[in-house]
This record gives C-alpha cells, structure tokens and sequence, in this order.
C-alpha cells in the first residue's frame, strides 16, 4: 500500500476546481453480495454528491445495479412461482381435489381461488416454461438480466429518490442504449436533456436500460459494453472535466490487491503501467481492465475531460476527498488517469516520482539486460563455432534430462490458466509435454548440426587490381522475442539465436511465468557448462519486470529485431508501437483448395490433417475450398464427411450454404478459429480460387490438392501469392523444423528479410569487407588522369 503525500500534490488540487464531474458508482458499490442495495455507500454518496451540487459543482452519475437488486427480487418472486407449480402439479395428480389453493397469503381477497381460475396462473406458469425452452446460455442469461434489470431499476431509483430528497437535492433518471450514442438526432436530443437538468440544478441519473439493451455486448466506437465504458462515453459527450469510477478496491495496483506486496498506483501511465488483473467482481460486467480502459478512453486527447480517478466506493469519504473543498488527509485517494501530453500530466509526473522511477527502471533493467546480452553475444561470434555447436548440444540434453522439473513449473502455470479461465487456444500453446520437449531437443541437435552460418561469403567482386570485397554473414544483434502461452518458444528461439551469434531478450505472458523461468534457468546453466564458462547467460535475458510491452518497444537504441509470438492482437498492437523493426506475421488464415482433378482419398486426409493436426497453429487449415465439380463426382462429400467425423465443424461461405452443403452459415470470410472450425466454401475454379485466396488469406500457408499431372498444381504454385504455397501437401509442413530448419523463430508473411518459416538464415544479416593488396584510395580512381581503374569483375 502507498502512503499519503506530506503534502496534496497541486495535480490532485487541480481537481477541485472542476466545475462538472462525472461520478460512476460499479455494482459492487451499490449492492451487497445478496443484491440488496447498500444504504451506508448509497446513503454517504447521495450526501456528498448532494454537497458539490451545493457548492455549485454539476454532477452527472452513473449507477450500476438495477440488475443486481432485481436479482434478489426475482429470486423470491421464483420461489413464489415455483410453488404455485408445485400446487399445480398437486392439483393435476388429484391431490387437491377441489381443484383450489389457499392465497390468503398473497392476494387482497381472504376466500380460496382456484387454481384454473387465477388470473395470474398462466402469466406464473409460462415465466417457468421460458427458463426452460432449450435457449443457449448466453441467451438465457440476457433474458433473465433484461428482466432483473427491469425489476431492480424501479427499486433502484426509488431509493435514490429517497436519499437525494433527504438531502435537499432533486435528481432525474435517464435509461440509455447504445443507439442514443450512435445515432446524432437521438445524441442531440439526450445531450440537451442532459443541459437542461444540470442547468437547473438536478442531477441525472444514467444507466444502461438492459430492459431493452438486452447486454448484448456492444464493441463499436463511441458505444459501451457496461457502466464503466459508459462513464467514460458520458464524461466525454457530456463535457465533464473529471471522471470518479467508484468501485470495489482502493485504486489500481501493480497486482491483485489480495496479493502479498500488491501496490497501489497512485498515477497511472497507459504506457508504462502494467497490472496483473485479478478476479473481477462478482456483481456487473466490469472488472480493473474494464476500468482502466474506461480511464484511458475518458482522457483521451480532445475529451473536455482531462482526469480520471479510480477509488474505492467502500472510502465513504471517496467523493470528497476528490472534489471537496477539505480534502484533510484523505487527497491520495485512488489512482489518477490524466490526458496524455497535458500539462495535468507533466505536473502529475513530477508529483509522483517513485511511479516515474519505476517506470524508468523497467526500461533500464531492459536496456541493461540488452547491453549485456550484446557483449556476450560479440563475445561468442569470437569463438570458434565448435563453442556453439557445444552449447546447442547442452542445452537439448538438458531439456531431456530436467525434464521434470520443467513439466513441473509447467503444471503450475496450466493449473492457474484454468482457474482463471484462459481460452483453450491459450491453454493447449501453454501446456509443455514430454513429446515436445523431446522434439525441441531434436531440434536443437539438428541445428547444431548445421555448417556455420556466419562468416559465409555472399558475394565476391574485384573492384580494382589488388582490391577485392566480399560480402559476409553475420548476426543482426540483438533479438527481442514476445511471445503469450507458448514456453516451448523460448527454446527454439533461444538456439536459433545461440547459432546464428546473436544476442536475446525474452518477454513472455504472465499466463507461463513459472514455465518461462524454469525453461531460463534450465538454458542459462546450459550455456555456461556448454561453453566451458567462456559465455555467460546474460547473453539471454529474461524480462521478469511488471512493465508493459510498450516500455520494451521504445528500446530502438538498443534492440534490432522485435519478433512476436502470439496473438493477432499482440502482433498488430507490436507493428502499430514500435520503431524497431517486426519481423511476423499477425493472421493465420490458410487454405485448402480442392480441384476437380483431385483423388477423393488424397482430398480427405490432406483436409484432416490440415485441420486436426493441431488446430491452434498459425498454418492450421481455416477455410476448404471445393471446386465445384467435387459436388458431382462426389470428393465434396467425402471430404466434409471426413472433417465431420474428425470432430470438425464446418460453416457454409454463401455458396456453400445456398447447396446445402452446411447447416450454419460462416459469420466472417477470413476468419482464423484455431479450433475444430473451419469454413466451406465453393469456387468455380483456379482462377476464383486464387482470387479468393488473395481476398480473404493472410499470405501465411496455402495449399491445393490435384491430380499428380494435373497443370492446375505448378499453376497454382506460381500464382498464389503466400509465404508458403504447397501441392498435394498438408499446411502443416509450414514449419522451421520440418523444412530441415532446425527450429523457427516464428513464420513471416513479410516481404523484406525473411518470408515463411524462419530459422538461422532469418536471424542474419551481412556486411561488407574490401581487402587491398596495398594501399588504395579513392583519388588515384578519379580526376582527369586517373592513376588506378576500376575492373567490377565477379570471383564467385
């Protein structure tokens, strides 16, 4: 925990001179677990709120949990239903046998009803029905959030009512949707109301009306997917300057608060601050990430809103302490959020000078470790590669023979991605099995046993009698590889930089820190014993920092080569941050075309293996591509049969679907499932084949299966535009050791440096040497009477 400033610190006093302030209180503030609303945090807002309307502050609020109490309201109202179902069960079994029930206990009349008669009876019985109908989950849990929301606004807004009327202040409620955002009239229309009440004092009361929203989880610009993005969208639209989200813990801390040595934040750099996110509440849709990116979309450049502060709504104190005139003790209160580049910022940084240091030694410790893996790799290129060679061969009998402990750690980090809920694409990279690591350590021996790549002459060329330059390999530097949930990365990239004398940082995803670490130190004491103690293993550093991957890609001085592993999102968030150069690939979209000419059988388990081998995989197959004929002479069929047999579910492109070749229609053309999915889709032939694949591919894998003689396979080799095209072979040979690589550092779908799987000959670059015979300079070359002539004769 952070201790308060001697002193307020003038960027938090800034604050107090708002004069319009958007307060968002989460659901975990409002209600109590039970759903019950909370009258202390209700109560102590209302007062506070109701004293910055007092002293001539606008206050617009937004409220969570009108779904949370209608919770508790549905749940007795089903318990009333289902007895009224069991009466009537009693009823149909000639139990009551005067078909009545006695409802003295719930309705105004004191004479028994029966049951048939009951004017509420169907309305009770077919409330049942529904929770019944064979609705899938997610669709279950709208209906039955529509409806608390429905019944637990009322409740909601009574209560509020109430307490603000206590306080001599007049508040109105306002339901929203995403579409009095998204459309102008309607964001006009409510913009004014929003006006006219804060011009007349009273506060508006905003909420989602899931009623009618349904939660159907918006992600489109300027909408909102709960009540954390919709304070933001409020506080900008509304023109508020600051933005309090209340919820259910101090502040933003460098870890979960529940953790040992968790600390809280007390100013938040979107660019250097990482956090490890905890379990989210279990009231509302929100959670921290849901909350710091709330923060940061307020204060974007251009909002009229330029801080956000997360605190604690449990702090009955919370409100004022931001925006009180008083602020007594309590102004460290939560983390502030400021506009990047704004003057709130460069005051906030000097406020807060340990976040600043610890942000800059994230970067040093990186930059620190850089520096060093690049004297040892400068030291390694020095050696004879028997050295390296040596080293290659420790570090795969070390996986071998610390296998355990490895599988160990490994266990550690699957077991924890499964109680948070990791996604099984996550889970299956993640999880190490004795299987891959003896195929990493095959690996790595085969790459040791590769001729040394550095030092080979690319080029030779005599410029000049006695004068000579060659062209020569050698490393790039130093590698900085990123990668999520694949420690079995760490590896390969590890012995590819080894042999190919460059030096390495590593950072990997929170979800495989044990299995990172031990794979580390497994290959740092395998560098040392395989060296003899002539390299040490900073030569590969392990970034451990909490710091974001933005601080890392701000490194250009000290990094050559960025290669991430992972995600689409993380490729194309690393492309779109860095000046250091990428090298990867952020699809993995791949086809399998089906010609006409193609044998049903060589169709069918090209198809399955492309598919089944393992779905998560970049080069897996995501869309099969049939020929139209295959429809008449019967592969079509075959093939679908197979994938389905396989455990593979295929979704119809529009032409599929209109054949009836599939029962659910694909959502996206170019889509990469990394599970048992793929799309079918039918083509005309070749030449909509490639076109389709141009369209819709990612340039990483595409194959086409053809009769052996068949034109239509070198045809579709030379047209098809991809990193890796094959014929009557399966996309999963798009791989660094099964192309004999030894191992890859990623596939490239780039077209400069490397393409397609890269192993050692990816991580080099060359540079240039000229030997003289004697003594030459550029004088002698030039000038009316030139001494020398150039001869740019070719040696090899």
């Amino acid at each position: 925990m952070s201790s308060a400033p001697d002193k307020e610190p003038p960027s938090r006093a800034a604050l107090r001179r708002a004069r319009r302030v958007c307060v968002k209180a989460g659901t975990s503030v409002v209600a109590n677990e039970n759903g019950s609303p909370s009258l202390t945090r209700l109560g102590a807002i209302a007062e506070q709120i109701a004293e910055l309307c007092n002293s001539g502050v606008e206050v617009i609020f937004v409220s969570s949990g009108s779904v949370g109490m209608g919770k508790r309201l549905l749940r007795k109202q089903r318990q009333t239903l289902m007895s009224f179902k069991d009466m009537q069960l009693q009823s149909e079994n000639g139990k009551d046998e005067d078909d009545t029930v006695g409802l003295h206990d719930h309705a105004d009349h004191h004479e028994p009803v029966p049951l048939n008669r009951s004017p509420n009876r169907a309305s009770f019985v077919n409330l049942l029905d529904i929770q019944e109908r064979p609705h899938s989950m997610a669709q279950k849990k709208r209906f039955y959030d529509s409806a608390c929301a429905a019944a637990g606004q009322f409740e909601m807004m009574n209560l509020y009512s109430n307490l603000f009327a206590q306080c001599d202040a007049s508040a109105s409620q306002i339901l929203v949707t995403q579409a009095d955002f998204a459309d102008p009239v309607r964001r006009n229309n409510l913009h004014y109301a929003i006006e006219r009440l804060l011009s007349l004092g009273i506060i508006p009361i905003i909420n989602e009306n899931d009623a009618v929203s349904a939660n159907l989880g918006y992600t489109a610009d300027d909408v909102f997917s709960d009540n954390d993005s919709l304070a933001a969208l409020c506080a900008r639209t509304f023109d508020a300057e600051v933005l309090l989200l209340l919820t259910d813990v101090e502040g933003v801390f460098d870890r979960p608060p529940s953790e040992s040595g968790a600390k809280k934040l007390e100013f938040y750099r979107p660019e250097s601050s990482e956090v490890a996110i905890g379990a989210k509440s279990a009231q509302g849709r929100g959670g921290m990430s849901s909350k710091i990116g709330s923060a940061i979309s307020a204060v974007q450049p251009g909002s009229n809103c330029s801080a956000c502060i997360v605190a604690s709504g449990a702090d009955l104190n919370s409100i004022r302490a931001v925006f009180g005139s008083d602020p007594k003790t309590k102004y460290s209160c939560g983390t502030l959020f400021v506009t990047p580049g704004s003057k709130l910022e460069a005051q906030a940084t000097k406020d807060f000078p340990e976040e600043a240091e610890t942000q800059a030694n994230i970067s040093s410790e990186a930059r620190d470790q850089a520096s060093a893996a690049r004297a040892e790799a400068r030291k390694l290129q020095a050696l004879p590669y028997e050295v390296r060679q040596s080293i290659l061969s420790a570090v795969a009998d070390a996986l071998i023979e610390r296998q355990k402990e490895l599988l160990d750690a490994n266990t550690l980090d699957v077991e924890a991605a499964e109680k948070d809920g990791i996604a099984l694409v996550l889970k299956k990279r993640l999880k190490l099995t004795e299987a891959k690591l003896a195929t990493l350590a095959a690996g790595l021996r085969q790459i040791a046993g590769l001729p040394d790549p550095l030092g080979v002459v690319k080029s030779k060329r005599e410029l000049a009698d006695g004068l000579v330059l060659s062209q020569i390999s050698v490393p790039i530097g130093v590698l900085m590889i990123i990668f999520e949930s694949r420690p079995d990365s760490m590896p390969q990239i590890s012995a590819l930089a080894l042999a190919s004398g460059n030096g390495l940082l590593l950072k990997g995803g929170k979800e495989a820190v044990k299995s990172n670490a031990a794979i580390h130190r497994v290959i740092g004491d395998a560098i040392e014993a395989g060296s003899g103690g002539k390299i040490k293993r900073d030569i590969i550093g392990l970034v451990t920092s909490r710091g974001q991957v933005a601080d890392l890609l701000t490194l250009d001085d000290t990094i050559d080569l960025v290669i991430p592993r992972g995600s689409n999102a993380l490729v194309s968030y690393i492309k779109a941050n860095t000046r250091i150069p990428v090298l990867g690939h952020a699809d993995g979209v791949c086809h399998v075309y089906v010609d006409e000419s193609a044998d049903k059988d060589a169709a069918c388990k090209i198809a399955v293996d492309a598919k089944t081998d393992y779905p998560s995989a970049c080069n897996a197959m995501e869309t099969l591509l049939l020929h139209k004929a295959t429809i008449e002479n019967g592969v079509a069929s075959s093939v679908l049969m197979a994938l389905r047999a396989a455990g593979v579910k295929c979704l119809g492109g529009p032409i599929a679907m209109k054949m009836g070749l599939c029962d659910s229609p694909a959502q996206e053309l170019k889509c990469e499932y990394g599970d048992l999915t793929c799309m079918v889709e039918i083509v005309e032939g070749l030449d909509e084949a490639v076109d389709w694949i141009h369209q819709y591919g990612s340039g990483h894998t595409e194959t086409i299966v053809c009769a052996k003689d068949s034109p239509v396979g070198e045809e579709f080799l030379k047209r098809v535009d991809a990193a890796c095209v094959f014929k009557n072979a399966s996309n999963r040979f798009a791989d660094g050791f099964r192309f004999g690589l030894g191992a890859e550092v990623g596939i490239s779908t780039g077209r400069i440096h490397a393409r397609g799987p890269v192993g050692v000959e990816g991580l080099l670059t060359t540079k240039w040497q000229l030997r003289s015979d004697g003594v030459d300079y550029v004088g002698e070359f030039g000038g009316e009477s030139p001494t020398k002539a150039y001869t740019h004769k070719e040696l090899m």
